[in-house]
Formats: structure tokens, C-alpha cells, sequence
């Protein structure tokens, strides 16, 4: 029986000003595998909640070329969780 491939992935987002200077940092992990990849990235002048979900849309990225078929998603962004959660609305 094949074992669904399962990733974790770490993200964040951050700026220099609101807006400002961006940046995302992400952590990519396969414990089955042992595999992990780091990625950090400038972004370019955004804001903060732009950073975090551009984090999370690079990962999501990466994974899917890797073959995921399962994913957990950790975050220290209270809009973005809450929003994926739908305890949030997403206004656009």
C-alpha cells in the first residue's frame, strides 16, 4: 500500500515599515523522508499580511512540485489562520 506524502510546512512574513521592505521565510519538511528545504525571499515594498500569505502561497508552491498530497500548515499570523479557519472573513 503507498503511503500519502505528507508535508509540513513553517511560514512567516515580515516588513520594514507597513508597508514596506518584505520578506518571507518558509521551512519545508517530510518526516517520512527526512527531507528539508529552507527558503527566504525578498518580495519587494508590501505589507506585513501580504508577507505572511505570500509565504504561504511559495510553500504551497514547493510542496505541490515535490508531490504532497497531504499538508499541515504552521503560522504565527493570526489573520491568516483565522482566515483559512473561516473564523475570519477575507475581505479581498
Amino acid at each position: 500500500m503507498n503511503k500519502v506524502r505528507e508535508f509540513l510546512i513553517n511560514v512567516d512574513g515580515a516588513c520594514s515599515g507597513n508597508p514596506g521592505d518584505a520578506a518571507v521565510g518558509i521551512v519545508i519538511r517530510d518526516k517520512e523522508s527526512c527531507f528539508e528545504e529552507n527558503i527566504s525571499r525578498y518580495i519587494g515594498v508590501g505589507t506585513n499580511n501580504i508577507a505572511e500569505y505570500t509565504a504561504l502561497l511559495i510553500g504551497l508552491e514547493r510542496v505541490l512540485a515535490l508531490g504532497a498530497q497531504r499538508v499541515v500548515i504552521k503560522s504565527d499570523s493570526e489573520l491568516l489562520v483565522k482566515q483559512l479557519r473561516g473564523d475570519y472573513k477575507v475581505k479581498n
